[in-house]
This record gives structure tokens, sequence and C-alpha cells, in this order.
């Protein structure tokens, strides 16, 4: 979980709160929802609806970067929230700081309809124990990450605006302890904000995007992680992974990528203890597409993946990834990205790797 921090407060020094910012506010949020039972043995824990409150930093861009221009100068928000996940006794209530990006897909001078996606860190005091919480199948360790995607609209008057939106919310801990089902949240959110600076005005000066457009980028990623299974308290084993991709962005915030991936996750040990396994039966091998969304040299990803080779296929054909890259401009880049099944966490994969394209043309 250090590492996500460390990826936190990257993307949240990435996002570029500078000294010249015009337009920011205030915002708070009352957001109802419901805990969604995703896995059969989770039944018993949807007792209640869920409600939280947030107190928001916003800012909205006003062309320093080039992505503000093509994202139609979006929405950052600091987050501060508190609230219950659906049952208190068991699972107690949950605090957090995360980070969003608010991207209009309609942009008006008084309303917009905004895409979300954010992330940050939660806190609970009630965890998985054997002999205090045994029922709390959904996370055993006090931090976790937390996962945030939605729509918003936002209707703004003067300097205020009223907020409306839907969404999904995550918690989980990628697999690091177990048991770790995880939580995910449906809810809805109404809200009320004010901007305590605000003007029209845009940078003049035309920023030109790092990124190279409608060249096949072709690259790889090694990656690293550390898994639990169970029994609870049992043995942490290690993943390795490697995946060979090609990318290719169609515009300034259209990307899409194909990668070809090989994983050694040593967990598969655990699952059969009685089976004796070699390495090369513990080896899967998966195809994987994804979506991405590039902030020039920050990029989220989303997608899915289907395994071609798997012998004991402990999770189901299919994978899902979303998470993070950064990129450096000699062609390195830093990969943070949760590996699921359906919901549930598999693990954090940590990564480093390689794109091939031609550097010297990128300019910032």
């Amino acid at each position: 979980m250090r590492l996500y921090l460390i990826a936190f407060i990257v993307l949240l020094n990435g996002f570029s709160f500078s000294q010249n910012t015009t337009n920011w506010g205030i915002e708070a949020r009352f957001k109802p929802g419901f805990l969604l039972g995703h896995r059969v043995v989770m039944g018993h824990l949807p007792v209640n609806h869920t409600y939280a409150t947030e107190l928001s930093f916003v800012y909205r861009t006003n062309g320093e970067k080039s992505w503000h221009k093509h994202y139609k100068y979006p929405e950052l928000a600091l987050n501060l929230y508190f609230g219950s996940v659906g049952n208190t006794e068991i699972l107690g209530n949950f605090v957090g700081v995360y980070t969003n990006l608010h991207i209009p897909f309609i942009s008006k001078e008084n309303f917009r309809l905004n895409g979300k996606i954010g992330c940050g860190l939660s806190y609970t005091s009630k965890i998985y124990d054997e002999e205090k919480y045994q029922k709390n199948v959904a996370i055993s360790t006090h931090f976790n990450a937390m996962i945030n995607f939605g729509l918003d609209a936002k209707y703004y008057f003067n300097k205020n605006w009223l907020a409306f939106g839907v969404e999904v919310l995550h918690f989980s801990n990628g697999g690091f302890r177990v048991p770790n089902l995880g939580l995910n949240i449906p809810q809805l959110s109404i809200g009320y904000g004010r901007f305590i600076s605000k003007t029209n005005e845009h940078s003049i000066v035309e920023k030109q995007t790092t990124i190279p457009q409608r060249k096949l980028i072709f690259g790889g990623t090694a990656i690293a992680s550390v898994k639990e299974v169970f029994p609870t308290n049992g043995r942490k084993y290690p993943v390795f992974g490697l995946n060979i991709h090609a990318r290719m962005f169609m515009k300034p915030k259209v990307g899409w990528e194909v990668s070809f991936d090989a994983f050694s996750k040593q967990a598969i040990k655990g699952y059969h203890p009685e089976i004796a396994k070699s390495q090369w039966e513990l080896t899967q091998f998966g195809i994987f597409a994804g979506y991405l969304l590039p902030l020039n040299q920050f990029h989220f990803v989303l997608g899915m993946g289907a395994y071609v080779k798997d012998k004991y296929n402990p999770d189901g054909k299919l994978y899902h990834r979303i998470g993070m890259r950064y990129y450096l401009k000699n062609g390195l880049h830093f990969n943070l990205v949760l590996k699921s099944h359906w919901g549930k966490a598999d693990y954090f994969e940590y990564g480093i790797g390689y794109s091939f394209f031609n550097h010297k043309k990128i300019k910032k």
C-alpha cells in the first residue's frame, strides 16, 4: 500500500495546482447507496443502505497543459470521504482521501455532464479477525485502496453549482492479505459547491501534446507483486509477469492497447496444495485489450483480458485491469494497475517498462 500512496502523490502532483490557479472552489456532497454482494459468501454483509459525506477542493483547469484544452478544461478534485458501507457492526466506517478527474462530455456555460475517475487511500478500524469479526470476509487490512468512477452533472449559477451523479466506489487491498473480496458500492451523489476564485480566462499559449499520434508503439512491461491465499495469516506468494504491448493514440485523448501477457502466479500452489505443480503448470498466458485515457505523460488504463493458457483456472477465464501509468520522455514508464476478476481483486501490478518511439520529436 505504500507504493499506492506514492502513486497517489504523483497523480496529485501531476494535476499541477499552480500558483496561478484562478478557478477553484469548495464542494460538499451527500452520497446514499448500497453494498453490492458480488459473491455468494458476502450475502450476509449488506444489511443497511450506505451513507457518506464528502468535502472537496475543486480546481478547473485553465489551459496550462495541452490536455486541459483537449478535454474541454476538466475539473480536478481532492476529496475527503467519510461514510458507512452497509454494515457498521461488522465492516465499520471508512475514512478516505482520494483525487478525482471530471472530464466533460457536454460542456456549456451553465451545465456540464462529466465522466469521473479517481483513486486514493482509505482507512477502517474493523477488519477480519478470527475472534471478533469472522464474518468480515471482504476486508482484512486497515488501509485499502479506493477507486471511484461514474457520471456527474453540474448546474452552474453565478459562482455556485449544484451537482448530481451516479458512481461506483471500490475498496480493496489488492490481494495483499486475505480475506479480500473487496467492497463495491454503487451510490448516488448530491452536492453544492461554490467557486472562491473564478474567471473565464484560459491560457492563450498553445501547448503541444507529448503523445505520438496515429503511430503504432511497441514495448513491454515487467511486473512484480505479492499475493496471499487462504488460510488466513498464511503464506504470501510472489507474482511475476511480463506483457508485450502495441499501443496507438488516435487522438490526444483517445488511445487503445493490445498485449500478450505472461504470469507466474506462485499463489496457485495454494489453491490445491495436495497437487504437485511445475513452474510451467503455474504459468498463465493471456490476451488483453484496453482503453487508454492520456493526460500527456500520465495515463489511465481500463480493459479486459482472457486467459489462453491457465491449467487450474482458479479465477475464471476473464481478467480486468484498471489503473495508471506514468511515462518519462526517454520511453520508460511506471505501472500501477489493479488486476481483478469481476470485482474481486487479484493483485496490484507494480511494474516498469519501455516503449519504442522517436522520443526526440516529443515536446512538453
